[in-house]
């Protein structure tokens, strides 16, 4: 009979070995697998087990790792920090339909050749 690695309120420091097909972290104990949600694949993170069945098991993350947190919010900082996109210049050309103004005539006739 297989024994199960982990009991429900236990607390183990793992890391996140890979991302499940619904964005669960995957982590192992002795071969036990063990659904974490809310983590990226690589984040070392202090978890509590809430869930344990035959083959599986589910925790939730109590604490991250200390020394990944800071480049994590490093990373995401110029983000929260850039200043938004200008919206671009209005265009001074016209391309629309208008109806041309007496400037515009006045430069037609001036751009006609005399005959």
């Amino acid at each position: 009979m297989y024994r199960v690695p982990v009991s429900v309120g236990e607390e183990l420091d793992v890391t996140i070995e890979a991302v499940g097909e619904k964005g669960d972290g995957i982590a192992k104990k002795d071969g036990f697998i063990l659904f974490v949600p809310g983590v990226k694949q690589g984040d070392k993170v202090r978890i509590k087990v809430t869930k344990v069945l035959k083959k599986v098991g589910f925790a939730e993350v109590v604490s991250k790792d200390k020394s990944e947190a800071p480049s994590e919010e490093t990373a995401e900082e110029p983000e929260e920090e850039a200043p938004e996109p200008e919206s671009a210049p209005e265009d001074s050309e016209d391309f629309g339909d208008e109806e041309p103004s007496e400037e515009d005539e006045s430069l037609e006739e001036i751009e006609e050749p005399a005959e």
